[in-house]
C-alpha cells in the first residue's frame, strides 16, 4: 500500500529548534531540567517522557515506538476512519459491578463510582498496546522543552517551549496540566462530530458541529517562542444541526501566558447576525451543546487558564482506562447503537491498563467554580487527559468523566476521539466528539488561513 503524509514540515522544524535556541530562547538556569535528566528522553524515557520499559508483571508493556503509519494489512487512505489495528485481540476480564472490589486497585474512583450507580455498566479490559506515536519533530521539541520551557505566571503560563510537550520531565502538577493543554494534535485541522445527552427514557437529539483548528504552538515555522505573540490555538465552531440552532459560531483565541492575556471568544447568533464578545465561554459556565451536564472548561476533558486552582501532583498510578477507542469510533456504527439510557453501549469501548500521571487541583481560596476540587488522570504516553473526578461545594463526587484515546497513524498523533461526562447526581450523560456519521477529522487543512479565525472572518463565515 502506498502511503503520503505531509511531513517535510516536520523536517523544517527540527532545523529551526536548534536555530531558536540561539536566537534567544534560552531561559535562566532555573528554567526546566538538567542536561543530564533531560538525556533520559533517549534512554530510560520514551520522547514523550514515559517510562520505556513495562512494569514488573507484564500486564503493561514496554513501549517500542507506537504505531507511527497504518500497520501492515490494513486498508486505508487519509480521510478514512481509522480500521482497528487490534480488532483481532480477545476480552482479558470484564469487571462489572459484582467483581469492581477485586479490581479497586486499578479503577479511578470515578469508575468505581459508575460501577456502584448502575448495575448495567461494565468495563471490558483487553491487553495493553502502547500504540502512541508522534512525528520525529514533536520528539526534537521536547528534547529542547525539557532544559528550555518554564513556568511564568505562577504557573498560569509558559514560556520557551515550542511545538512538543512543555515538560516531558514534570515537576509540578501544574506543569502535567499545561502537558494536556499544550499536546500534539497536528498544526491545522477540521472536523466535524456529534454530542448528545440521552433523557431518562433514552431519547436524544444530536447536535452536530464543525470544528476548524490553528493549533499556533504546533506550527512547524515558528522559531522562537516570541513568535507566538502568546497564542496557543485558534479555533472556530459552528453548529450544522438541528435546523434551530444551525450556524451558531463561536470563535476562541486561547493564551499561553494566561495572565499577560486571558482567552479571548466571541459568538455570533444567526437571529441578530451579530458577532459579540463572549467572555462567558470559559471557567464554569455551561458548555453549550451539554444539555447543562458540563462547563466549558470539560471540554476535551479540560481546558483554558488553570489558575483557579492549586494543582498537586499525586504521582504515577496504573489505571485502567478506555484506549485504542476505535470501534466506537466505528463508521459502521450509528448513533442509535451508541447510545443508552444510562451510560454508552460499554461493549463498543476497549478499557487497557496504562501508567497515568494523577494530579489533584484544589480550588484557591476567593476564587469561584462549581468544582471545588478535580482530580486528573494523564496518559503517560499521550500526555492526554484519560479520567476525571468532579466534586461539588459539599465536596462530594458530582460528575466523572472519561476520555476514548485513538491513534490517529496517519498524522500520527494520539488524543481522545470521544469522551463523556457522567452526572452521578442526576443520572445522565453527555457523549461529544462522534464520528461515526460524520467526515474523519482532516488533519492536514492546509487550506485554513489566520484571517479567517477574525470577528470579519466570522461574519465572512457566516455569511456563506
Amino acid at each position: 500500500m502506498k502511503f503520503v503524509t505531509k511531513k517535510g514540515s516536520h523536517k523544517l522544524l527540527v532545523a529551526s529548534l536548534a536555530a531558536g535556541m540561539s536566537l534567544g530562547m534560552a531561559l535562566p538556569a532555573m528554567a526546566g531540567v538538567s542536561e543530564s535528566e533531560a538525556a533520559r528522553l533517549d534512554g530510560d524515557l520514551t520522547p514523550m517522557g514515559a517510562e520505556r520499559a513495562g512494569n514488573a508483571d507484564g500486564t503493561i508493556p514496554a513501549w517500542t515506538g507506537g504505531i507511527s503509519s497504518p500497520p501492515a494489512g490494513i486498508t486505508y487512505t487519509i480521510g478514512d476512519h481509522h480500521p482497528d489495528p487490534f480488532a483481532d485481540d480477545e476480552i482479558l476480564f470484564t469487571i462489572t459491578p459484582e467483581n469492581a472490589a477485586e479490581h479497586a486497585d486499578k479503577l479511578t474512583p470515578g469508575h468505581l463510582a459508575i460501577l456502584s450507580a448502575y448495575d448495567t455498566y461494565k468495563m471490558n479490559v483487553y491487553p495493553t498496546r502502547r500504540s502512541c506515536a508522534f512525528p520525529e519533530a514533536v520528539y526534537a521539541a521536547n528534547r529542547a522543552n525539557a532544559v528550555n520551557a518554564s513556568l511564568v505566571a505562577d504557573g498560569n503560563g509558559v514560556d520557551g517551549a515550542l511545538l512538543g510537550t512543555p515538560f516531558p520531565i514534570p515537576q509540578e502538577g501544574v506543569e502535567v496540566i499545561w502537558n494536556h493543554n499544550l499536546r500534539y494534535r497536528g498544526h491545522k485541522l477540521t472536523r466535524q462530530f456529534s454530542a448528545f445527552s440521552p433523557s431518562f427514557g433514552g431519547g436524544f437529539t444530536p447536535i452536530v458541529v464543525r470544528d476548524q483548528v490553528i493549533f499556533t504552538y504546533a506550527d512547524p515555522t515558528t522559531e522562537k517562542f516570541a513568535d507566538l505573540n502568546n497564542i496557543s490555538l485558534k479555533y472556530m465552531q459552528t453548529v450544522v444541526s438541528p435546523a434551530r440552532r444551525a450556524g451558531e459560531i463561536i470563535l476562541v483565541h486561547d493564551t499561553i501566558n494566561q495572565v499577560a492575556g486571558p482567552r479571548n471568544a466571541w459568538s455570533y447568533s444567526p437571529g441578530t447576525r451579530r458577532v459579540r464578545r463572549a467572555p462567558t465561554i470559559a471557567y464554569d459556565n455551561p458548555q453549550s451543546y451539554s444539555d447543562g451536564l458540563q462547563t466549558a472548561d470539560n471540554f476535551d476533558l479540560f481546558n483554558g487558564s488553570p489558575d483557579r486552582y492549586q494543582w498537586e501532583l499525586l504521582g504515577k498510578q496504573e489505571k485502567y482506562i478506555a484506549y485504542n477507542s476505535y470501534k466506537i469510533g466505528s463508521d459502521g456504527l450509528t448513533y442509535d447503537q451508541i447510545a443508552q439510557e444510562r451510560h454508552v453501549d460499554q461493549d463498543l469501548l476497549r478499557y487497557e491498563l496504562h501508567r497515568v500521571w494523577a494530579v489533584e487541583g484544589k480550588l484557591n481560596e476567593g476564587q469561584r467554580h462549581i468544582y471545588t476540587r478535580r482530580v486528573k488522570y494523564m496518559d503517560e504516553d499521550s500526555w492526554t487527559m484519560a479520567a476525571a473526578e468532579l466534586y461539588d461545594g459539599r465536596g462530594e463526587l458530582w460528575r466523572t468523566q472519561e476520555a476514548h484515546i485513538v491513534q490517529y497513524y496517519d498524522v500520527p498523533t494520539c488524543f481522545n476521539g470521544s469522551e463523556i461526562v457522567y452526572d452521578l447526581i442526576v443520572g445522565r450523560y453527555v457523549v461529544q466528539g462522534l464520528k461515526n456519521q460524520e467526515p474523519m477529522i482532516n488533519f492536514f487543512a492546509e487550506e485554513l488561513s489566520e484571517d479567517q479565525f477574525t470577528p470579519s472572518g466570522v461574519r465572512a463565515s457566516a455569511s456563506r
